[in-house]
């Protein structure tokens, strides 16, 4: 079959992003088409796959898939994108509305990037002291939409974020479905600086959504730094996390950043050997 596609980029994670609000994909394996799309030696390449169907509850929904073809949770910079390229094909409400996940979040276009209303932050657990082979370490769980891990480091250029990353997605404390994992260091004012390693990628991203918010909150919580926060991702790009603090919580979170279709394409998906050819 025809697989009609886009690239697109949000603060460098990136996204193949396909239409499917007409069922051009028929009843494909959309998994089995995220390893392949999402396979930066033998597809496209990807941190992961985005496919806009109709919804009853929104404009659209979104359905992310991690490029190891897992359902993922909510993907913040994965939102984003995927409210860019609706409006690309001619969605211009404002706020525009998709379901994820059996949410409906709202996004909103300000002059630069898509600006996009998250869940609250849940499950908030401080200081857990952990043993690894490393040493021992301590960090902080947080629930963003999906499951992250913080830890403070005074120097992300030093971090090992993929040997420890992958440890510390898989220990036990997090068992059975892992976590992500975010590397975060203050900068002047309300600024930080963040690496994650994501779970369902299984490596390092230039860019995290839903770890920056987590990031974000955590560097609130540990260092007092109020909103919004600006976040520096590994690519270089900035992100803007906004959200209110009150001895009742975490809420009305926003994540703003840059979103852009690098190209469009289209190539041959066979189904039957679940590979992409031209």
């Amino acid at each position: 079959m025809e697989l009609q596609f886009v690239k697109l980029t949000g603060a460098g994670n990136d996204f193949v992003g396909v239409d499917n609000m007409h069922g051009a994909l028929g009843s494909i394996d959309q998994s089995a088409l995220a390893r392949a799309a999402c396979d930066r030696h033998f597809g496209i390449g990807a941190d992961g796959l985005l496919v806009l169907e109709p919804s009853q509850k929104a404009d659209f929904r979104m359905m992310y898939y991690n490029a190891d073809g897992s359902l993922g949770g909510m993907c913040g910079n994965g939102g984003r994108c995927a409210a860019f390229y609706a409006r690309t094909l001619g969605r211009t409400e404002d706020p525009l509305r998709f379901e994820a996940v059996d949410y409906v979040y709202e996004a909103t276009f300000p002059a630069e990037g898509v600006r996009l209303r998250m869940k609250n932050p849940r499950d908030i657990t401080r200081n857990i002291p952990l043993r690894l082979t490393e040493g021992p370490v301590t960090v902080h769980a947080i629930d963003t939409g999906s499951p992250h891990v913080v830890q403070i480091v005074p120097d992300l250029r030093s971090v090992r974020v993929t040997e420890l990353g992958k440890t510390l997605r898989e220990h036990e404390r997090f068992a059975p479905e892992g976590t992500n994992v975010n590397f975060v260091e203050r900068l002047e004012g309300n600024a930080i600086a963040m690496r994650t390693y994501e779970r369902g990628v299984e490596a390092e991203t230039l860019a995290c959504g839903t770890g920056s918010i987590a990031s974000s909150v955590i560097a609130h919580l540990e260092f007092g730094i109020q909103p919004p926060v600006r976040v520096k991702t590994w690519s270089g790009q900035w992100l803007l996390v906004g959200f209110i603090s009150t001895s009742g919580g975490i809420s009305n979170v926003t994540l703003e950043g840059p979103a852009a279709i690098v190209f469009a394409g289209s190539t041959i998906y066979d189904p039957a050997t679940k590979t992409l050819c031209y």
